[in-house]
């Protein structure tokens, strides 16, 4: 007989199924509306991928070690889907490259956060 998957496991996938596919549908625009109204070079563009993956590499790090060091997993991984959550809410109001850059940034800290506490 199977055992059963405890809530916490269902709450989880559930929430980052959303937050991935809320991340898909707007970084997949993202590019055209930086070419085009914000006028950004497709530099510019690169550089805020390679930096909010930077980023959010770094962010994982940091994020493992510390979720080792105080022996609990909750708080990051609320905290990193929270800001991840948060700066959705921030792209609508854009109007300039390098305000896009600080969204992606925090954003993809957010990812970095919840990531590697999420999954051990």
């Amino acid at each position: 007989m199977r055992a059963r998957l405890p809530n916490t496991v269902w709450a989880l996938g559930i929430v980052s199924l959303l937050t991935d596919v809320s991340s898909e549908l707007v970084h997949a625009l993202l590019p055209l509306l930086l070419a085009g109204p914000l006028g950004a070079s497709m530099v510019m563009i690169g550089l805020i991928e390679g930096m909010a993956e930077a980023a959010a590499s770094i962010a994982k790090l940091f994020s493992g070690a510390l979720s080792d060091r105080i022996g609990r997993r909750k708080p990051l991984v609320v905290a990193g889907y929270g800001l991840s959550a948060l700066t959705k809410l921030v792209f609508p109001l854009v109007n300039s490259a390098s305000f896009i850059l600080g969204a992606r940034l925090l954003d993809r800290i957010g990812k970095g956060i919840r990531g590697a506490p999420r999954d051990s």
